[in-house]
């Protein structure tokens, strides 16, 4: 069965509240992509965002952005006024999001429906923190710890709070009683809005494909609370952390600042805290992409301390047995393998022993370095178990990465591949996306950029970068009936309507 999605995150729906979240704006957008034949929608990590705003740092690899409750559905309880979020200013710019204003305003309001909510005399809330109770404690009490202390991480508090002395977090249990609830109230709004949005969309025949970062925030109550989960020395500091060597993109590679996992710790586990991790996620999404999932082949181990990465090296991940382990406890679910970057011949087993689909993406098909046809990207070269993009979260758009990104000679490479010599470069971004519909990949997914052909001012984020990224928005009415049409009968005589071909 041949599918096609569309990638877009939802901080990028618009909404009139400055961030896309679960408002109707969201029920909207599923009912586009229905009526633009699609059958899946990818978005980025759900998580609140840390370091950067970025998905890919949250405070927690289980809670949810609060940014995404939906104001008006807390107006319609009573909780909240529509002048008192009318009076908020949320940014000037309904095409980027401003961040700074969200966190100024938007708590504000949270914080003022909270104390008018009742919550804590709700059952439906006292079993949703009864059913939560493997992360959301910790993450409730880390939260109000986090703004006592002036919202540093943990690795900067006090040594009773950094080593989580019992008597010294129970009296902060009491102490921050209010906080706490208020960071579980944020947690079960979150849960309940975007279990009703998943169920809508489910219903609309649309399947919704979550990202999860292979990795976990330093700053985060996963590192605080399990700290024998990870790397880290006797005084609670990390022995290394993640990140990427040096190549022709850096010379300095990337330092990412994760904490490594200690993975014979997990294994002696049976991999526990990952299922109950992978668990989760299975009540959140239909389908799981795994962010680097070469780490779990050989992960890049840095030296703590360390401000480049050249001086890390490369260690032995759990392998195939992880993921034994997860088709034992989590028959029957679909992982997507985040396969790209520098891929050696283990990870290529790896994704092939797991049979698990890898990702291919089109703008890495045509480097003028490699020789020949034999490049993993170019559409001649894939398997039906794959899904292929146009790019990424963290390329290029089509269009920029065409017109901008590309050598004469790569312009070139690509034209011939697609017998496009007379398309003009501003009308290439369409040659691409049907390159990747006609390939026999069994998902195609293409960012919502590139169906617009926008340029790189519609770019979401460029990697080892921070101040201008995760900000791209959709404006209302900007995905028209006229686009969705077009893109119904592109996805129709692709055969990729999600119905079985005869």
């Amino acid at each position: 069965m041949r599918e096609s999605g569309i990638l877009l995150p939802v901080s990028s729906l618009p909404s009139k509240y400055g961030i896309g979240c679960f408002s109707a704006e969201a029920y909207e957008f599923i009912d586009q992509l229905k009526e633009a034949g699609q059958s899946c929608w990818q978005i980025l990590p759900l998580g609140p965002t840390g370091y950067g705003d970025s998905p890919y740092q949250s405070f927690s690899t289980f809670a949810g952005n609060p940014y995404f409750i939906d104001l008006d559905c807390l107006i319609s309880y009573g909780w909240l006024t529509k002048e008192e979020c009318a009076a908020v200013p949320f940014g000037d710019n309904p095409r980027f999001v401003d961040y700074e204003k969200l966190y100024s305003g938007r708590f504000l309001l949270l914080r003022k429906a909270f104390l008018r909510s009742g919550i804590e005399e709700v059952d439906d809330f006292q079993n949703f923190v009864a059913d939560n109770t493997i992360w959301l404690p910790d993450y409730a009490l880390y939260m109000a710890l986090k703004k006592e202390n002036g919202e540093r991480p943990w690795t900067q508090w006090e040594d009773g709070l950094r080593f989580r002395n019992a008597q010294l977090l129970d009296e902060k249990r009491t102490e921050l009683a209010e906080d706490i609830c208020f960071y579980e109230f944020l947690q079960y709004e979150f849960q309940r809005q975007w279990k009703e949005l998943k169920a809508y969309a489910n219903k609309q025949g649309i399947k919704i494909i979550g990202d999860i970062p292979i990795y976990v925030s330093l700053d985060s109550a996963d590192a605080w609370a399990g700290k024998e989960l990870f790397q880290f020395d006797e005084n609670g500091y990390p022995l290394a952390v993640a990140g990427c060597p040096p190549d022709g993109f850096s010379a300095t590679g990337q330092l990412w600042g994760n904490p490594l996992y200690d993975w014979e710790y997990h294994k002696k586990t049976g991999y526990r805290w990952w299922m109950e991790r992978l668990s989760f996620c299975y009540s959140m999404y239909d389908v799981v992409r795994i962010d680097h999932f070469r780490g779990f082949d050989e992960y890049y181990s840095i030296p703590y301390g360390e401000t480049t990465a050249v001086n890390g090296h490369w260690e032995k991940g759990p392998g195939l047995e992880l993921f034994l382990k997860a088709k034992e406890v989590l028959p029957g679910k679909e992982i997507i393998a985040e396969d790209l970057g520098y891929v050696t011949d283990s990870v290529r087993k790896l994704v092939q022993d797991t049979g698990f689909p890898g990702m291919k993406v089109l703008e890495f098909a045509f480097d003028s370095r490699d020789t020949g046809s034999a490049s993993d990207y170019l559409p001649h070269n894939y398997s039906t178990n794959c899904v292929v993009y146009t790019g990424t979260h963290d390329n290029e758009t089509a269009t920029g990465w065409f017109c901008h990104g590309l050598k004469e000679e790569e312009k070139q490479m690509v034209r011939d591949y697609f017998c496009a010599e007379n398309t003009p470069d501003e009308e290439m971004y369409l040659t691409l996306i049907c390159g990747a519909m006609r390939s026999v990949a069994r998902l195609c997914v293409i960012p919502m950029q590139d169906i617009f052909g926008y340029g790189n001012e519609a770019r979401i984020n460029t990697p080892s970068t921070t101040g201008d990224n995760w900000k791209w928005r959709l404006l209302p009415g900007e995905f028209s009936p006229e686009i969705r049409r077009k893109y119904a009968d592109l996805t129709r005589r692709y055969g990729r309507t999600g119905k079985r071909q005869r």
